[in-house]
């Protein structure tokens, strides 16, 4: 901070002697002492104390830089996922079919299309599983069924 050298000390302590005397000299040398002391205590508490809220700054930068980068990720696969599902969904004519699992695929898409106001994590949820439920499965339909025949 200050750059004394050896001679302005000993100056310093010289004239500290003549003003003071030789019995106040050595009590006020501690009290400067401790008082120099608490100044740096507190100095590099402050400095402690800025890096700190420096470090947690960096951190909520980092953070929110993270999370724009999964925002836009969820918007890609929500986008994509709305792709295919699109024209799917086009595909479907007003005619009822026998197939149910189209008829669970347009009550799927009704909710959806009705309710803008839903999360996008919900719209991709119910997506997922209008996908889910129209690609074909290994297992027979009636698992049930196949049991009650072998009888």
């Amino acid at each position: 901070m200050f750059d004394m050298g050896f001679l302005e000390l000993l100056i310093i302590g010289v004239v500290g002697l003549l003003v003071l005397g030789p019995e106040r000299l050595p009590k006020a040398a501690r009290t400067l002492g401790l008082w120099i002391g608490k100044i740096k205590r507190t100095v590099s508490g402050m400095q402690r104390e800025i890096s700190a809220q420096l470090e947690a700054e960096e951190l909520r930068q980092k953070l929110n830089e993270q999370q724009q980068k999964l925002d836009e990720s969820v918007k890609q696969v929500k986008r994509g996922v709305e792709g295919i599902a699109e024209p799917e969904t086009g595909k479907a004519d007003d005619t009822p079919s026998d197939n149910p699992a189209s008829e669970r695929h347009k009550a799927a898409d009704a909710p959806a299309s009705s309710a803008p106001s839903e999360p996008p994590e919900r719209r991709l949820d119910d997506a997922l599983a209008r996908a889910r439920l129209d690609t074909p499965s290994d297992e027979p339909a009636d698992a049930g069924d196949k049991d009650s025949t072998s009888r």
